[in-house]
């Protein structure tokens, strides 16, 4: 078999192609790696400048100090919390309503299809919903975070889509053998969903966990900030709060003289990236799968 010739132009058009997509992949990884390298940088010798690809006085204090700092240790555990209990109740009850919405003897679907789909364009705004969280009593309880999130009007489309993608028969089965509707949905829909609902509960997960501004909005017992809102006001005062520090590690830093308010920031930024940065490989392969067929079957 003759192999086609490539020509002049289309090699050089495949090199120019190439040569964006590396210089793309570059200006979007080398922050990352900057602040990488940053957070293993002395910090007195970080604001000198000139720290590019590599640490110039490697350390491991700005990491000693994160995971010394009370206040930051009590801000990732209530991401995590949020992270799970949020991703898990708001997976679950967007599916339970998208299963609902399948139903053709539910009466109104049309039109509780546009009342759903209406609120992803017009929303009541900043000022009445910051009324509507202080009348239901969940300012300053944790609960803000998991309730108005419950339902993804977007999520529940491709849930829905997907859910009606499936094979009818399965259901009748199901109930000729005398399965409940619940017991169809938990028994058979959600374990054949499962791209579906990795795909979309990554997505959900990530909300959770990069969200800053509902607890800047509706928290203000320090006790229940995620590590998101403490790092986005360490970004915004550039001063090193140490009051949550052991005695000794204040100490230590007094003394020494060797920490920034970069260098420290830079720590905390990898250490809040890393559980995102671990998990997101192990779901990628549903992407397409997922979001696909949830979104284009109909």
């Amino acid at each position: 078999m003759r192999l086609k010739r490539v020509s002049f132009g289309d090699r050089l058009l495949l090199y120019f192609i190439y040569a964006f997509l590396i210089l793309l992949s570059f200006s979007a990884l080398y922050p990352f790696w900057n602040a990488f390298v940053v957070s293993f940088n002395e910090g007195m010798d970080t604001s000198r400048g000139g720290i590019t690809f590599w640490p110039r006085v490697f350390t491991w204090d700005n990491y000693d100090v994160v995971f010394q700092d009370n206040k930051l240790i009590n801000g990732f555990l209530i991401s995590f919390y949020r992270t799970i209990v949020g991703t898990v109740s708001a997976t679950l009850m967007t599916a339970i309503l998208a299963y609902g919405m399948t139903r053709s003897f539910l009466m109104g679907r049309k039109f509780y299809m546009i009342f759903f789909i209406f609120t992803m364009y017009f929303g009541g705004g900043l000022i009445p919903n910051f009324l509507l969280i202080r009348s239901l009593g969940l300012m300053d309880n944790f609960l803000v975070f998991i309730i108005p999130g419950l339902i993804s009007v977007w999520n529940m489309i491709i849930f829905r889509t997907f859910f009606k993608g499936l094979p009818a028969g399965l259901e009748e089965s199901a109930q000729v053998d005398g399965c409940s509707t619940w017991g169809i949905f938990f028994r058979i829909i959600l374990p054949l969903s499962g791209p579906v609902i990795a795909t979309l509960g990554l997505f959900t997960a990530i909300a959770h966990w990069n969200d800053w501004f509902v607890p800047s909005i509706y928290i203000t017992n320090p006790d229940l900030l995620p590590v998101q809102t403490i790092l986005r006001r360490l970004l915004n005062s550039n001063i090193i709060e140490l009051s949550g520090l052991p005695n000794d590690v204040i100490s230590k830093i007094n003394s020494a003289r060797t920490f920034t308010s970069k260098s420290l920031t830079s720590a905390t930024m990898m250490v809040v990236t890393l559980p995102i940065i671990i998990v997101y490989p192990f779901v990628q392969k549903y992407f397409v799968k997922g979001v696909l067929i949830g979104s284009l079957k109909e």
